[in-house]
């Protein structure tokens, strides 16, 4: 499987890498996209509460639209630059550049990582291993799939059907996993208290019914264009229900907005108050969490 042994060798050792290369390369990562939802899926989505956003786990079918870009984009900024940086490793050291090859892509997924975490502040525990990781595979399958000749259109008609595979199985098993999740049954003593969320939020749910507000996101008049409104003030809380979702409507005394359902989520350990403003799919969701 190692790559500079057979015919061909030299070429390959090149720091550049030819069209064929990239494209049989694009044409993987786009492949192993979803792998790596479901895997994200199984190991931090499953169980989770969706927030209301809708679409549910076959939403995803959409993504197969944007695979060929996604995996273009993949191919050309971690798994071909760490193909230059393997071939002047291998150079130099020794070993079967595949080996190389995958150490530089983890390298190079992990240098991205480390940018995203310097840019937006991301996490390096959670994205080093997924952006460690997604250079692997590609690496793994590149020199095999390069020996069988499958150039141009060949490759991707194979990726798109390994692709609508994976979705289909994936999106059964995504469904499934969907429904897994249990808000936590909160008393009336529960949830008195203050919850906070950003910007300065505050809303202080007082045993009885009160309730005082600093900021608190609601529900906006009805001839106001924008999806919502902060207001500060006193009103009153009862407990309610939407759909099959219990939690909290929040009445204001002043004339500030409407009145605003907060559903309960989050866990028992860490509850959470959250609701949704203007579109399902696409509008603001706004999280409360306990203090």
């Amino acid at each position: 499987m190692g790559w500079g042994t057979g015919p061909g060798a030299a070429e390959r050792r090149r720091l550049t890498w030819s069209n064929d290369e990239w494209n049989v390369a694009a044409a993987l990562c786009a492949t192993q996209l979803p792998l790596g939802w479901l895997a994200w899926w199984f190991f931090v989505g499953a169980g989770q509460d969706d927030y209301g956003r809708g679409g549910g786990a076959f939403g995803v079918l959409c993504v197969p639209l944007i695979l060929p870009l996604l995996g273009v984009v993949h191919a050309s900024a971690q798994v071909m630059p760490a193909a230059t940086l393997s071939r002047l490793l291998s150079r130099r050291l020794s070993g079967p550049e595949w080996a190389w090859h995958a150490a530089a892509s983890v390298l190079v997924g992990a240098g991205w990582a480390g940018w995203g975490h310097l840019v937006w502040d991301w996490s390096l525990r959670d994205t080093v291993p997924w952006f460690a990781g997604a250079g692997i595979l590609p690496v793994l399958f590149l020199a095999p799939v390069r020996r069988r000749a499958w150039g141009g259109w060949s490759v991707w008609l194979r990726s798109a059907g390994v692709c609508f595979v994976l979705f289909v199985v994936g999106g059964l098993s995504a469904a499934s996993l969907a429904d897994d999740y249990e808000p936590p049954a909160l008393s009336d003593r529960q949830l008195a208290g203050e919850w906070r969320a950003d910007h300065g939020a505050v809303l202080r749910l007082v045993p009885g019914g009160r309730a005082e507000l600093t900021r608190v996101p609601a529900q906006p008049d009805f001839e106001a264009d924008q999806d919502y409104t902060r207001c500060d003030g006193t009103g009153t809380w009862t407990r309610s229900r939407q759909g099959d979702r219990a939690g909290v409507l929040v009445r204001l005394d002043a004339e500030c907005g409407e009145e605003t359902h907060w559903t309960i989520s989050g866990t028992g350990q860490a509850p959470e108050l959250f609701a949704l403003f203007g579109d399902p799919d696409a509008g603001e969701l706004l999280i409360l969490t306990r203090h």
